[in-house]
């Protein structure tokens, strides 16, 4: 039976920031994006190069429709020259632009993933109360991922369109500035529309963010809860969540998705305005009617440059979708550094500590709308003692114990350990002097060895020996590669009580001089629970103790037995004067509880 004092906590998202521009938002990217200056370096420089080539391109058909086409005014050697020269320097200078920003981003990627695993590996326990497994896992590897890649595709264009965009109306103006000044009317009606639609898919994507988040929730439900929703009969219903949420990230598809495509049809219809009404000024002009004439080549030029200049700005139209996906993503990573403190401890170190745990008026409450898990709990446990925490279901004998590695933090009270305040204590020290079995039993997917000597260096000897104390030594022996055998996602190769047998067996690995077990023999058959608690029965010897059990029966020889009721000790003695004093302790017993 395990205390429930935390309900099941539906996928969270991290608390939203306050709106900010989107500009402000590349500025919090700066301490990972901001380290490679000579990448940097590298890119604008490329850029700029690539970009002063384009113009290029349209500035060779002046030459060739006014010179090529008469006799002996243009050398044909030169025209290959000229073309593959400028595709071959321009393909150079895109490389190398595009290079330097992989680059960059992806060090920003490794910079930032890596510190959002070091803040989850330290943070605050209250985040894992308040988000799910998988809304973590997918906010560090997939938003992170997503982001960034998004992000390099939107720096790419940006730079090598804003930068062509830019070397072209330079070139238009030294044809002709008249026409360019109509072409300069497209600028503000791209940048109004960018604006506007960019705006309406961030809201979407964020939207679609917590959907996602949703839907994967309820997978990680039914992948956990496999058994349950087969054994009665849940599909139809649990289906029925997930076609809800499924449809849900349809619509924001959808909306997102006309969003991003209105930018392209908008900006093609400014340009079509714009390069209609060019022509029929250059036709004008071309009939003496401007302030120059107009030679076919100069004409051919001047709208091939214009023509050139609807791509990239439909691109940089187009670039709003991936930065405002990029940084929607990326952000849900910076709130969650920003907003999730580390966990802190004190400075006190000891070697080896002797196990005296003092609780002082402790309470927990984990929110003001349900009745407190703790209140107002005092309880002293002497050096090497063993005691027994029983009670019902949410009595709060796992929240007491709870506290002790400060998995919990006391709302009220003090927690103390051989008369040092839990807080502090160096956090690593504190948490060094215990060990702990639980029926919730956790397993990495590695060696048997591994696990058992998890965060220590693997002993064989001491894993063997450790193996045989838990019962688990023959059954290890008889794998194809013994103790190396990897056991697989969270151990689900071994069986019930074999997997609780190894995390006895971690325990007795870890040697710690206060030792919590929460329903450490639950799922042992009898004659497996038998060989365990001799064992047990040894290495409790000079160790504080603390047992949380179901079976009454197990705790018979426990020093002390601490009854607990909705949060509070309602007795307290021997088992024997507990079973004569006829209070709550010989009722559980009555009903077998």
């Amino acid at each position: 039976m395990q205390d429930s004092n935390h309900s099941a906590t539906k996928t969270g998202s991290p608390q939203a920031v306050q709106p900010l521009s989107l500009l402000a938002r590349l500025r919090r990217l700066h301490t990972y994006f901001g380290h490679q200056r000579l990448a940097w370096a590298m890119a604008l420089l490329a850029t700029v190069v690539a970009a002063v080539t384009e113009p290029l391109i349209p500035a060779l058909l002046k030459p060739l429709l006014d010179q090529g086409f008469t006799e002996g005014s243009l050398q044909l050697w030169m025209v290959p020259v000229a073309i593959i020269g400028v595709f071959l320097v321009r393909g150079l200078a895109q490389f190398t632009s595009q290079y330097a920003l992989t680059r960059i981003a992806n060090e920003g990627m490794l910079r930032l993933r890596t510190a959002l695993f070091e803040r989850l590996l330290a943070a605050d326990m209250r985040l894992f109360r308040h988000q799910s497994a998988s809304a973590l896992s997918n906010t560090v590897v997939y938003e992170v991922q997503t982001g960034f890649t998004s992000l390099v595709q939107a720096l790419v264009g940006l730079s090598r369109d804003g930068f062509t965009l830019v070397a072209l109306l330079g070139y238009l103006v030294y044809l002709n500035w008249q026409l360019t000044l109509i072409v300069a009317v497209l600028v503000p009606g791209v940048a109004w529309v960018m604006k506007a639609l960019s705006r309406r898919l961030y809201k979407i994507t964020k939207s679609s963010q917590q959907a996602t988040d949703d839907l994967a929730y309820v997978v990680e439900e039914n992948v956990l809860a496999h058994r349950m929703v087969r054994l009665h009969g849940a599909q139809a219903g649990q289906g029925e969540r997930f076609d809800t949420l499924s449809q849900k990230l349809r619509r924001l598809a959808i909306k997102s998705t006309i969003a991003s495509a209105a930018m392209t049809p908008t900006t093609q219809l400014l340009s079509a305005g714009a390069l209609s009404t060019v022509i029929c000024i250059a036709l004008w002009q071309s009939h003496g009617h401007g302030v120059k004439d107009v030679t076919v080549g100069g004409f051919a030029s001047f709208i091939a440059a214009m023509l050139m200049l609807i791509a990239p700005m439909r691109r940089l139209a187009d670039v709003a979708n991936p930065i405002t996906r990029g940084v929607a993503a990326l952000e849900r990573g910076l709130v969650l550094l920003s907003d999730t403190p580390a966990e802190s401890g004190g400075s006190h170190v000891a070697a080896r500590a002797r196990g005296a745990i003092s609780l002082r008026d402790a309470s927990v409450r984990f929110d003001a709308e349900h009745a407190p898990a703790l209140d107002a709990v005092s309880l002293d446990i002497h050096p090497g003692e063993v005691v027994a925490l029983v009670g019902p279901s949410g009595a709060g004998k796992t929240t007491l114990v709870n506290l002790l590695p400060r998995f919990v933090t006391p709302s009220g009270g003090q927690v103390l350990l051989d008369g040092v305040p839990v807080q502090d204590w160096d956090l690593d020290c504190l948490r060094a002097q215990f060990a702990m079995v639980s029926q919730d039993v956790v397993m990495f997917n590695d060696s048997i060895a591994a696990n058992v000597a998890l965060g220590a260096p693997v002993d064989e000897q001491r894993v063997q020996q450790c193996l045989a104390a838990a019962n688990l030594a023959q059954h290890v022996a008889a794998l194809p590669q013994g103790m190396h055998t990897v056991v697989g996602h969270n151990a689900t190769q071994l069986s019930g009580g074999q997997r609780q047998r190894l995390a006895i067996a971690r325990a007795l690995y870890k040697d710690a001089p206060v030792l919590i077990l929460d329903e450490a023999t639950s799922a042992l058959d009898t004659e497996s629970e038998r060989l365990v608690q001799e064992a047990l029965q040894r290495l409790m010897r000079g160790r504080t103790t603390l047992v949380i059990a179901h079976r009454l029966s197990t705790i018979e020889h426990a020093d002390r037995v601490v009854v607990m009721e909705r949060g509070r000790i309602a007795e307290q003695g021997t088992h024997a004067d507990l079973v004569a004093a006829g209070g709550l302790f010989a009722r559980l017993q009555a009903h077998g509880s």
